[in-house]
């Protein structure tokens, strides 16, 4: 445990050195996972059974990600499982699996802010709140910082009890022993996990347990097949993988559901008897802002609830047109307040080399799957089937809004059909508990997709100004960017961690300065000064979080930018940017290579390339990624041909993973670039469908290659790097292809 600067002061208290020490104190939990009949457990991580079938948590939300063969695979590595024996279950809410580095960048996000629990992922104190609050949230890819470590000493120990439980047999010493494809050895003599497990269980293990030498990392060979192949995809192919719609309960009804638009309307008038002839329907569940319909089926209750025409009324309904005014004034008259800084305190005089400016509309999320939740209320007691990725926050958030105690909620964790940080908020969560009270019965609520689009948290929308200075030697003298959006980060953190309403929520960080808003904003290059300032802005639309976040809006302007500032320079656009990376030889490196993996023709007139590069960091792991996108000739709609990425992401503990997610990451930064986009008329989102969100078809994806870099840094998650260059490289494309530049996301259908 790390010592820091609040501990010390705290233990120097007079009187409260005792006490502070007590508070500190880990805390021991049951077993998140307790065993059945057969299985002996072996801490809060791992089950073995009589079979040797090793059982592994899993407490973070299955998405797609692959977090469920990526803990199996960490945990079968050190312990020395059998692969084809080895299967998962998805964890309960447990403070036993508290997301620290996650916590470490959340916890300022309330509000108040708590600055005393933001020092570090291994600060006691922030360790004691994560436990304490039961923080387990899936998001910005920190499953791997989270959970790598916890989970291989969790094996390792599991590996030496076993060891000690042969050797106790064999009279040898257990470090003698080796462990291997699910079994202990010695010399000629072995014996399976199964034939240990009770005897293992029972023992006390070393501390600390004897981590193997070289931390996990995939073995696969060029060419041959996958060495841990996904434990999700069989299941997935065949429609066996049960999602949260696919719940079924005895007794369970359906229920669908109508909401006002954005963000403060109520529900005005309805005709009950308008759907009184409806087959199958059950019952009608009116809300302050909803209005639901309750049936045998769910598309009786669909069917009751258009008869029954619900109307709502507007407070402040979101236009598009004025939220593009209100951001445009912000950035040329808002007073902004600086958030990041490099280099010299003082930036170059005179004029600028260049200055532009780039706009982002909202983005919606395109998740396959539409919210769903199944709750059944009885005896004082509240049970939810859900998707999400705040387990604990929607648990709570339920039990408050129904009144009971959090010990009588339970949440039955079910994997996603995508969410791209969709899932982070659980409005259909409180929904269903309240349904579910009024009707009696279990009820399955499940949204339709209209209702999917109206009520969604979109990224927010941006006015983002840049300028730089070139010296005489071409070196990059000052850069300075100015950002007109929500302090969408801070207000997101209102809502998770404080439970306020979307409105609550932004008129308590309103005029606050967000540097997560801005995260990526300051550009990757040396600079003699640069930096960052936020102009918050307070806008009718409430700001959720999608994949990518800011990077996939600040990405957009400083790559653009460095595009525009090469071409003034007359420099060609790769040279330009590895001569600014004196401070990043990797990201220089993955500008080399991407370049000969496209065949980089230098972006000239005419040459249908652009480039873009981009890195993150978190914690000790970073990631970085440079592309070159392609764009097809010619004067219809904009078509991308082809994608190459060169990506560092430090140790690939799974390759065949890793590249999905690239790959899913680069295809998702395309329907960012090209489509996504939400306009707002008279409070209604006008894009209904995915159809109307010109998401990328199989037919218009592009042939993508990936030069994955080998590195033995810490373990970086790949899921949301690759989002953030596909818009600029595309734009950059589209200028060398014609000549034309656009600065506005998303690009629509400009002609290529």
């Amino acid at each position: 445990m790390r010592l820091t600067r609040r501990r010390l002061i705290g233990g120097a208290a007079a009187g409260g050195g005792l006490l502070v020490a007590w508070q500190l104190l880990e805390r021991d939990h049951l077993p998140p996972l307790p065993p059945t009949e057969g299985e002996a457990q072996f801490g809060a991580w791992l089950k073995i059974d009589r079979q040797g079938v090793v059982t592994v948590a899993v407490p973070q939300l299955e998405m797609g990600q692959g977090i469920t063969t990526l803990l199996a695979q960490i945990a079968a590595q050190e312990l020395g499982a059998d692969w084809r024996q080895v299967a998962t279950e998805p964890a309960p809410v447990s403070a036993a699996f508290a997301n620290l580095p996650l916590a470490a960048r959340w916890t300022p996000l309330r509000d108040p802010p708590v600055p005393a629990l933001a020092d570090a992922p291994d600060d006691a104190l922030l360790r004691r709140w994560a436990r304490t609050h039961t923080f387990t949230a899936t998001a910005e890819g920190t499953a791997l910082a989270a959970y790598e470590l916890p989970c291989r000493e969790a094996a390792a120990a599991a590996r030496a009890l076993l060891c000690m439980a042969a050797a106790a047999r064999w009279d040898i010493r257990w470090e003698e022993c080796e462990v291997a494809a699910g079994f202990v050895t010695h010399g000629n003599r072995r014996i399976g996990f199964g034939a240990l497990a009770e005897d293992a269980a029972g023992l006390t293990p070393p501390d600390p347990p004897p981590l193997r030498t070289e931390p996990p990392t995939d073995p696969t060979l060029a060419g041959e097949p996958p060495a841990f192949p996904r434990l999700d995809a069989p299941a997935k192919v065949d429609g066996s993988w049960l999602f949260a719609g696919d719940v079924r309960l005895p007794g369970m009804v359906h229920a669908a559901i109508r909401h006002g638009p954005l963000d403060r309307a109520e529900l005005g008038t309805f005709d009950r008897a308008a759907a009184a002839d409806v087959p199958g329907l059950l019952g009608v569940v009116a809300g302050k802002r909803w209005l639901a319909a309750v049936a045998t089926d769910w598309w009786s209750a669909e069917r009751a609830l258009t008869a029954m025409a619900p109307h709502f009324r507007f407070h402040d309904p979101v236009q598009s047109a004025r939220m593009a005014e209100a951001l445009d004034a912000a950035l040329e008259r808002g007073e902004g307040q600086r958030v990041a800084t490099s280099g010299a305190e003082d930036g170059p005089a005179g004029r600028a080399t260049l200055a532009q400016r780039y706009t982002v509309a909202p983005a919606a999320h395109g998740t396959v799957e539409t919210a769903s939740c199944t709750a059944r209320l009885a005896d004082g007691r509240l049970e939810l089937w859900l998707a999400t990725q705040a387990p604990e926050q929607a648990r709570a958030a339920a039990a408050r809004a129904l009144g009971i105690s959090l010990r009588d909620t339970v949440l039955y964790p079910m994997p996603a059909g995508g969410s791209f940080d969709r899932r982070l908020e659980h409005e259909h969560a409180i929904e269903a508990a309240l349904i579910a009270r009024e009707v009696g019965r279990p009820v399955q609520l499940t949204w339709s997709r209209w209702q999917e689009q109206l009520r969604l948290l979109p990224r927010p929308p941006a006015a983002i100004q840049i300028s730089a200075h070139l010296g005489a030697d071409g070196s990059l003298a000052g850069f300075a960017a100015r950002i007109a959006t929500p302090p969408a980060a801070l207000e997101f953190g209102a809502r998770l961690l404080d439970n306020r309403t979307s409105w609550a929520a932004r008129e308590a960080v309103a005029n606050q300065a967000d540097p997560l808003a801005c995260e990526g904003l300051l550009p990757p290059y040396r600079a003699a000064h640069a930096r960052v300032e936020h102009v918050p802005v307070t806008l009718p639309l409430p700001a959720g979080r999608l994949r990518g976040n800011a990077h996939g809006i600040t990405c957009f302007a400083v790559e653009s930018f460095t595009d525009e500032l090469a071409r003034a320079a007359g420099r060609e656009p790769l040279s330009f940017r590895i001569a600014l990376l004196g401070d990043d030889p990797r990201l220089a490196l993955c500008l080399q290579r991407a370049g000969r993996l496209a065949s980089w023709d230098g972006g000239a007139p005419g040459s249908r390339q652009g480039l873009a590069c981009h890195r993150m960091q978190l914690g000790p792991a970073s990631g970085r990624i440079a592309l070159v996108a392609t764009v097809a000739p010619g004067s219809g709609p904009v078509r991308v041909t082809r994608l190459a990425a060169s990506v560092e992401i430090g140790r690939v503990i799974n390759r065949d993973i890793a590249l999905q997610q690239i790959e899913g990451g680069l295809l998702y930064g395309l329907g960012l670039a090209l489509g996504s986009g939400l306009e707002y008329r008279d409070g209604i989102v006008r894009q209904e469908r995915l159809r109307d969100l010109n998401l990328p078809r199989l037919a218009d994806c592009p042939e993508i290659g990936i030069d994955l870099i080998e590195s033995t840094g810490a373990p970086f998650d790949p899921g949301e790097l690759p989002v953030a260059p596909v818009a600029p490289a595309i734009a950059n494309a589209l200028f060398a292809a014609t000549g034309r530049r656009l600065r506005a996301l998303p690009l629509l259908s400009a002609g290529a």
